[in-house]
């Protein structure tokens, strides 16, 4: 039996990675959480757990307006925090630190109708200053690797599932009330929370270290997940490509409009064979994973 700390109380991963192990990993992984929030965490040993699961960190940033002190901030979690719990858990004697960066570090989607595929050789490019956050913590708890401390680093793709926050449930909304959608064919790296939590077990069950990129087996495009989501709700949408052109010009335009046509149809996505290791983790196809996050 493998014991676990989850560094971050009720974040979307944490709780559905400690429900996930629970239900499949009961006899093989031991989990415990403690918040990170008051700072009690600091007198308290992580001696006796095999694994530091981090979590703990701010999301979801509006870059365009956020004051210098607001920017300090998530520096001050996302980065500080990530590498001094980092530390002390090599300082404890706990065998491996997995810590949750993202893609978000290799700067935003590539506009509409323009290609963006990353690879094992693309060096990260944060575009502002909360992807410089995820890059710094990133680069800081792999400084602290050795022989007797093994550091896991993922670099997920956008995570959704039932519960998740973010742009998914903008996405399902949509696809829920509206009568048609457009059929941009665009490429994004997707990540199910189920898939992510079957991908942590196998990695902290057989201890490796690293850097990782999971992602889903299939890639997904913004009109065929609409189309998907609104089958499984039970929603008539025209999802045509007669209404393109409105997406090639919302993304023309500057300020806001432009940012968020060109975040919902832009492309990113991971190179699929850096996503495959010696262990199955992608136990949902797309199909089914929409299936279980609109059930």
């Amino acid at each position: 039996m493998k014991r676990v700390l989850i560094t971050g109380a009720n974040s979307y991963i944490g709780t559905s990675f400690e429900k996930y192990s629970n239900e499949h990993y009961s006899g093989e992984l031991d989990i415990t959480t403690i918040d990170m929030i008051d700072g009690s965490w600091r007198n308290d040993s992580f001696s006796g757990y095999d694994a530091v699961f981090h979590v703990a960190g701010i999301a979801h940033a509006d870059v365009g307006k956020v004051t210098e002190e607001i920017k300090k901030k998530y520096y001050a979690v996302n980065t500080d925090l990530a590498v001094e719990t980092a530390r002390k858990a090599r300082e404890d004697g706990v065998k491996q630190f997995v810590f949750m960066s993202s893609a978000i570090i290799y700067g935003d989607s590539a506009p509409y109708g323009k290609i963006k595929r990353i690879n094992k050789d693309t060096e990260p490019t944060p575009s502002n200053f909360y992807g410089d956050s995820k890059w710094q913590a990133d680069k800081g708890v792999r400084e602290l690797a050795d022989a007797d401390f093994v550091v896991t680093v993922l670099r997920p793709p956008m995570i959704y599932g039932k519960g998740s926050k973010g742009n998914y449930p903008t996405l399902s909304g949509m696809a829920r009330k509206l009568p048609f959608f457009p059929n941009v064919k665009n490429e994004r790296s997707m990540l199910y929370i189920e898939n992510l939590c079957e991908f942590l077990c196998q990695v902290m069950l057989l201890e490796k270290g690293g850097v990782f990129w999971p992602q889903n087996s299939e890639y997904s495009s913004t009109g065929e997940m609409v189309r998907m989501i609104s089958e499984v709700c039970g929603h008539k949408i025209r999802v045509s490509g007669f209404w393109n052109w409105s997406v090639a010009l919302a993304g023309k335009m500057p300020g806001k409009i432009g940012n968020l046509a060109n975040k919902a149809f832009g492309n990113l996505s991971y190179d699929q064979d850096m996503s495959i290791y010696d262990f199955e983790y992608r136990i949902y196809s797309l199909e089914e994973s929409i299936k279980r996050t609109e059930g």
